[in-house]
Parts: structure tokens; C-alpha cells; sequence
């Protein structure tokens, strides 16, 4: 069964499965900022350029499979899949939300 995700991360994961780059980045507050791979992407021109290149590169999709809080982050582990070496794989996705979007996303 999967977990019930806060609203912005549901329909982040929606968007990101049918790689609908523009419906991703709405999810994001202007200020936003992502982390993975070891870089740090801040505002939406930068996130939009990191969720163009991984999804041209990657292909991913995302299971939610668990749902943990950690203070003021929502922390969901997801089976992903795409076209990288070892796929599938587990990730664990940091949210930071505030309000009805994504402040803060690192991934690993």
C-alpha cells in the first residue's frame, strides 16, 4: 500500500512519472533549492534545468514506498526506476514544505 504524501509531494511524484517537466516545477516555491548527485540547484531557473537534464537522462519512475517526519522535513523512501545502472533503486527524498510547495528537495 502506498503512503499518503503531503499534496505538493504527490503531485510532484505524479508529474515526475509522466515526466511533465512544467507541472514538476510548479511544485516548487520560487526560492526553492535541490540537492543531488553532490550539486545544489537554488531558484526555478536552476531546478528547471536539473529536471530537464535528469529526465532527458534518466527517464525516472518513482514508487513511494515508506513516509517518515523528521522535524520539518518529510522524508519518502521510493523505489525508482529508469535508465541508469542498477535499476531499480531505493532513494530517500528530503521535502522541505512550506505552505502548499517544495522549499527544500535533496535526494539520496
Amino acid at each position: 500500500m502506498s503512503p499518503i504524501l503531503p499534496t505538493p509531494i504527490s503531485k510532484y511524484f505524479e508529474a515526475k512519472n509522466l515526466h511533465a517537466i512544467d507541472a514538476m516545477l510548479a511544485t516548487f516555491s520560487d526560492q526553492a533549492s535541490v540537492r543531488d548527485e553532490g550539486r545544489e540547484m537554488a531558484g526555478r531557473p536552476a531546478i528547471r534545468n536539473w529536471i530537464e537534464e535528469t529526465t532527458r537522462k534518466y527517464r525516472v519512475t518513482v514508487t513511494p514506498i515508506g513516509l517518515d517526519q523528521s522535524d520539518a522535513k518529510t522524508i519518502v523512501t521510493a523505489t525508482v526506476s529508469g535508465t541508469f545502472p542498477g535499476s531499480p533503486i531505493q532513494l530517500r527524498y528530503h521535502f522541505i514544505i512550506v505552505g502548499e510547495q517544495i522549499t527544500h528537495l535533496a535526494i539520496g
